[in-house]
């Protein structure tokens, strides 16, 4: 599967985990669901993935940041349990995609009523 493939399977999971769970839970259990439901759709993930700062070259901090999920090692995953996102949400998963190396993200709010609207896709030097 390549990443625009795993973005329509992440996205119809998150829609059903919202519909089940509703809005309003804290974040980890979103973390938790959605994992059980991309697992049992047969993918691979990883959550709570450390992110390393390296800069010039130099690895300076080993766990600086964590990415929620990553989906069979292409798609890193931010979810978020908030009335509404902000832009600052997508600058930081942009960077966490920048500092992983890869080419798509979808930073997903769970903490809104519609999860449609609430589901946006970054690129890292991929088409959109």
């Amino acid at each position: 599967m390549d990443e625009n493939a795993i973005a329509k399977v992440v996205v119809d999971a998150a829609y059903r985990v919202h519909v089940s769970l509703g809005p309003g839970l804290l974040e980890s259990a979103y973390v938790v669901a959605l994992n059980y439901e991309l697992q049992k759709r047969g993918l691979y993930v990883e959550t709570e993935v450390p992110i390393p700062l390296i800069y010039d070259g130099v690895v300076l901090q080993e766990m600086a940041y964590r990415a929620d999920m990553i989906v069979e090692d292409l798609v890193v995953l931010q979810l978020k349990s908030v009335e509404k996102l902000l832009p600052v949400h997508t600058k930081q998963l942009l960077t966490y995609l920048r500092l992983l190396d890869k080419r798509l993200g979808l930073l997903i709010n769970f903490g809104a009523s519609r999860i449609k609207r609430n589901i946006v896709r970054v690129a890292n030097g991929m088409p959109d």
